[in-house]
Formats: structure tokens, C-alpha cells, sequence
């Protein structure tokens, strides 16, 4: 359930809980234009689910290059840690998405932030691409 972080499911209003599920799914389905206009309309673009996933975590892990940018633009922290450590660009390394990782270190994402570090991942799965692209920043 994608409840707002620090946040019991019974202490937050269901209309808040249903609207947070909308833009959780937004960043995962990367529906970046109507994520942009919740963004503009004040939705926070650093918005964390029960699990400590950002919404740039969520977008990046599905592969959205655009939808990742757009957070960028509204605010986003890029090197925000899930609640198991984790980063949004080790997940964009793991999955192997190389637009994701060229956006995320464009916007400064930190490759030896969170555990595994997607510098780690990097080494760990062979993608000297990725470790190429981390030591021109």
C-alpha cells in the first residue's frame, strides 16, 4: 500500500491515501505530464511512500528518463535513501537503464551513496559504461 511516509495508514485521511496512490502509480507508469501538473499544483516532489521510496526512486526504477528529469525540476533529491538503504541510481544501474543513469547524474545523484552503491552494482554486474560515466562527473 503506498501510504505517505511517516504516516500510519489509519492516521491519514483516505482521500490523501488515494491521492498519494495516484501519484505514486504516475511515477511508476512515468505519466510525467500529469505528474509535472500535480507537481505545479504543490504535490511535493520529494513525496516518500511507507517504504521510503521516493518519487524519483519509483520513476527511475521503471525506466523513465522524462518523469525522472521533471522531479528534477520541481526539487527532487536524487540521492534520497529508501528505508532498506538504497538509492534511485543503484536501482537505474541494476535494471540497466542507461537514460535513467545519464539523467541521474546529470541532476547529481551520487554513485557511492546507499547499499549497494550503484558504483558497487556496477562492478558487481560488469557495466564499466556506468563506472566510465561516474568518474567524468
Amino acid at each position: 500500500m503506498d501510504v505517505p511516509h511517516a504516516a500510519e495508514p489509519g492516521d491519514v485521511d483516505p482521500d490523501v491515501v488515494e491521492l498519494a496512490t495516484k501519484i505514486f502509480a504516475m511515477a511508476r507508469a512515468g505519466e510525467t505530464a500529469s505528474l509535472d501538473a500535480y507537481l505545479t499544483a504543490g504535490v511535493p516532489a520529494n513525496l516518500t511512500n511507507d517504504r521510503g521510496d521516493s518519487l524519483v526512486m519509483l520513476a527511475a526504477y521503471h525506466g523513465h528518463a522524462d518523469t525522472v528529469a521533471c522531479l528534477c525540476r520541481h526539487g527532487a533529491d536524487v540521492n534520497r535513501l529508501n528505508d532498506r538503504g538504497q538509492s534511485p541510481l543503484a536501482g537505474a544501474v541494476f535494471k540497466g537503464e542507461d537514460a535513467v543513469v545519464e539523467t541521474l547524474v546529470a541532476h547529481g545523484a551520487d554513485p557511492d551513496l546507499g547499499q549497494p552503491s550503484a558504483a558497487e552494482a556496477a562492478r558487481m554486474f560488469a557495466k564499466e559504461h556506468y563506472l566510465e560515466l561516474f568518474a567524468r562527473r
